[in-house]
């Protein structure tokens, strides 16, 4: 009889979270409401890094069969390739020594140039124009390593590589970042520059912000330019907006 009193007791009593120390009631699942939602979130925001990084070392592993890395580790001791930037800042072009069992690795692109006789191979030489050489340098960087220091003139930079040379890591990794740096201010630019890389992350978010701020659209400056130089993605985004306000329309019947 006791022993049913001093449960019956022990369910109305409050008990402290271990983690804050805040009261939460003894049918909840053993820590408050609001540990319990921060731990939830710091959950996903682990899983989230656990898949990054598992994408990481998925780029970093590509073509490292045993043979693939005995050839990369005899050729890593001499550089084998020079890629050459050259844009409209630099009268001269500027060098960059690398390997070609990286670059193989890791681009289609550039596979195709050094496995196949072509012009790049014989000569060991590619040239890379419109690009600035710290942009050349960070893009190379991240092809043996995976990591780069962005900024948003830098993102761009090197999604603009990414794409050129089919370094899909790369792409998402400056995607991701640009999305991140969205605003009103830059979605214009950013829908006219993803739809040129086909950037479908950014250009979707960039459509996304646009629409929910259309009243202000015919305000800015970027959409004057963009008018001016590709009418097409003006009227997609009117499209686009015209879309939704049918579908909210819908909905709401």
């Amino acid at each position: 009889m006791m022993r049913n009193n001093t449960g019956s007791t022990l369910q109305q009593l409050s008990l402290r979270c271990l983690s804050c120390r805040e009261e939460y009631c003894a049918d909840d699942a053993g820590t408050c409401k609001e540990c319990y939602e921060e731990a939830s979130e710091t959950e996903e925001e682990l899983k989230r890094e656990i898949d990054d990084l598992k994408t990481k070392v998925a780029f970093l592993r590509l073509g490292s069969s045993p043979l693939d890395s005995h050839k990369r580790s005899l050729s890593l001791g001499f550089s084998d390739v020079v890629l050459v930037a050259s844009d409209e800042f630099h009268s001269n072009p500027v060098s960059l020594p690398a390997h070609k069992a990286v670059l193989v690795s890791r681009s289609p692109v550039f596979k195709a140039m050094l496995e196949i006789e072509m012009e790049e191979s014989r000569s060991g030489t590619i040239n890379i124009s419109d690009v600035s050489y710290d942009a050349l340098r960070a893009f190379v960087n991240y092809l043996y390593t995976a990591e780069a220091c962005l900024d948003e003139q830098m993102a761009f930079d090197l999604l603009v590589l990414a794409d050129k040379y089919e370094v899909k890591h790369l792409k998402t990794y400056c995607e991701k970042f640009l999305v991140s740096k969205l605003n009103w201010d830059n979605s214009v630019a950013s829908y006219s520059f993803a739809h040129q890389h086909n950037a479908k992350h950014l250009l979707e978010s960039a459509l996304s912000m646009i629409i929910d701020n259309m009243d202000n659209l015919t305000k800015s400056e970027e959409y004057a330019h963009l008018v001016e130089k590709d009418p097409r993605l003006v009227v997609e985004i009117y499209e686009a907006y015209m879309s939704k306000q049918v579908n909210t329309a819908a909905r709401s019947n």
